[in-house]
């Protein structure tokens, strides 16, 4: 069963994709503070991050995207993050290290579809 870690300060969002994915199948594992990211990558070992561009605090995904594609242990630099948000900033999130971007609002099978394809490609 694959794991993936939702980084989302929305809880209402973060409570519905954690249904949707484990309807799927999926084991899930939320992460609402990004303070403690690296962290939880290191301890939770996800197959998959699915990342809020904008999160509480200031703090932009971009900024978590980029520590993770520094860290020293090369499979959590090459752990696919998928970025969100309602804004269209898809080529910031590949230029900050992002495997794929998905604009809110997204269809549920569109986020299936691409948490298939980064898990394929892992």
């Amino acid at each position: 069963m694959s794991t993936v870690m939702i980084v989302d300060d929305d809880k209402t969002m973060s409570s519905l994709l954690e249904t949707l994915l484990q309807l799927d199948g999926y084991e899930v594992v939320k992460a609402g503070a990004p303070l403690d990211f690296i962290a939880r990558v290191e301890r939770e070992k996800p197959d998959v991050v699915l990342l809020d561009v904008f999160l509480q605090g200031g703090v932009e995904g971009y900024s978590l995207v980029r520590q993770l594609r520094a860290h020293p242990m090369e499979h959590l630099a090459n752990l696919p993050v998928i970025m969100t948000s309602g804004m269209e900033v898809s080529t910031e999130c590949r230029q900050a290290g992002a495997s794929a971007f998905l604009l809110k609002p997204y269809d549920p099978e569109q986020l299936l579809q691409i948490i298939q394809a980064n898990l394929a490609g892992s």
